[in-house]
């Protein structure tokens, strides 16, 4: 029987993690403190709200990653939208509608720049009431360190979570060194103390993710769970395809009882035998009413898609002023033309190694997860078999194919970043797949810490470490 903790101890060590990763993320952030990055984006957009704007007023302070929309009006009294192409030519242009015209330049009466921010928006809506004190020189750098450390307490509290539902055997210590590794031992660890746009993403959406899994354990608070995928939905688009974990876990709350379900090693064939002691109408209730939330904030979303791009299914990224447009112009922002490249970059790509200093030179696309986080190897060969596995796995998978597909590695990045979107999956799955957590398992940990201090000293402060290589993309 699992040993139930003192109260005040259950109440010390999620507030002891939260100290010790606050001081881990303000030393390694240091003077990234001082000033807010260049690229606070996530200020700008609440800036907008608070004035009650969608767009820019003006120009931004530079031309990296905003949304640009040409208005132009043409000689015969035709207000349009759009971008010029780069694919067709200097004068082909595409409609925000999606009508293709030819301009030329004689027939612009008038020209407009007008400029987005196209991330999603969750992210600022949190940053408003500290944008409307300290106006457009609010600090992101502090917003993510204060912020960041505490989804590694979110963590923990699923990983003990686990082990009081017998999902996982492991002690309270080995979870300290899960929570750990998670804090310092991943990707999770530079993105959180360096501020930035990007990043502000990723720290926001892994703290949904955390609350999401808590919530859809056991099919118990789902309605919360729908809430969490819909904001993570408006901060990480991936992030609602880690659906299957509650889809999952309500179909397991509503099994009839005296299922007999055989102990073999073929997902299918389990789920093909628990199907028909489903209670299926429950389970569908309770599935419907917990993706009210997630719907109601998509649409929310689709009709400020609208407003801004005349078209609910454009968050603005189709509109990126960036060297790459002319790949998205071409093959869209996600295509199989781009899987190879993204296959190589999540799980094969190394450090050059030097025979001169620096020594060492890491790509701007990253490294491999494997190298970031040596223990997630780990995960190739689980040594017990859980009721949770498929769906934990699933909840990894999906969101996985739309990074492979996406027309971004996420360049510019020490490890790769979009695996953080479904992070804490791995460190679920890593707690319940029966792995010793013996003097290997811990090496391989502090060798993932090691490596992970090494980007979040390094990454955008001492550039010498890296080098900008980038893949054919025609």
């Amino acid at each position: 029987m699992t040993e139930k903790l003192p109260l005040l101890t259950r109440i010390r060590i999620p507030i002891l993690i939260y100290l010790v990763v606050l001081v881990g993320y303000l030393a390694a952030s240091g003077s990234r403190l001082k000033a807010p990055t260049s690229d606070n984006h996530y200020v700008i957009l609440a800036m907008n709200l608070l004035q009650g704007r969608l767009s820019l007023r003006g120009a931004p302070p530079h031309q990296n990653d905003f949304a640009l929309v040409q208005e132009l009006t043409l000689s015969d009294g035709r207000h349009v939208r759009g971008t010029f192409l780069k694919t067709g030519g200097p004068n082909h242009f595409k409609t925000t509608t999606g009508e293709r015209m030819y301009i030329e330049p004689s027939q612009i009466r008038s020209r407009k720049s007008v400029y987005y921010v196209s991330f999603p928006w969750f992210p600022a809506l949190l940053m408003l009431p500290f944008v409307a004190i300290f106006g457009i020189k609010f600090n992101d750098v502090i917003f993510n360190v204060v912020l960041g450390a505490f989804n590694p307490v979110l963590v923990y509290l699923l990983l003990q979570r686990l082990r009081a539902l017998k999902y996982s055997d492991r002690t309270v210590v080995q979870n300290l060194w899960l929570t750990g590794m998670f804090a310092f031992g991943t990707v999770y660890f530079y993105s959180s103390v360096i501020g930035q746009v990007w990043y502000t993403a990723h720290v926001v959406g892994v703290g949904l993710t955390a609350l999401y899994a808590l919530a859809a354990l056991e099919g118990r608070h789902t309605l919360l769970a729908g809430l969490c995928l819909g904001l993570g939905f408006v901060t990480r688009t991936p992030i609602p395809f880690s659906f299957p974990l509650v889809v999952g876990e309500v179909l397991r709350r509503h099994m009839a009882p005296g299922a007999e379900i055989p102990d073999v090693p073929s997902v299918w064939t389990r789920a093909r035998a628990a199907w028909p002691y489903v209670r299926k109408l429950a389970a569908f209730k309770q599935l419907l009413i917990a993706s009210i939330p997630a719907i109601a904030i998509a649409a929310l979303a689709f009709v400020v898609n609208y407003l801004r791009f005349d078209n609910p299914f454009e968050f603005g990224h189709y509109y990126l002023n960036v060297r790459w447009t002319e790949r998205i112009q071409r093959w869209g922002l996600f295509n199989y033309h781009f899987l190879s490249r993204n296959l190589a970059v999540m799980f094969t790509l190394l450090p050059r190694i030097l025979t001169r200093p620096p020594y060492i030179r890491i790509s701007h696309h990253g490294l491999s997860i494997f190298v970031t986080t040596p223990i997630f190897t780990y995960l190739i060969w689980p040594q017990r078999r859980s009721p949770l596995q498929p769906w934990l796995y699933l909840s990894c998978l999906f969101p996985m194919i739309l990074h492979l597909l996406y027309q971004n590695t996420g360049w510019l990045q020490f490890g790769y970043r979009f695996s953080l979107d479904y992070t804490v999956y791995l460190v679920a799955l890593l707690a319940i797949g029966g792995y010793r957590m013996g003097w290997r398992a811990r090496t391989l940990i502090l060798c993932g810490v090691a490596v992970n201090t090494f980007g979040a000293l390094t990454f955008y402060r001492d550039m010498k470490f890296y080098w900008d290589t980038m893949f054919p993309v025609d």
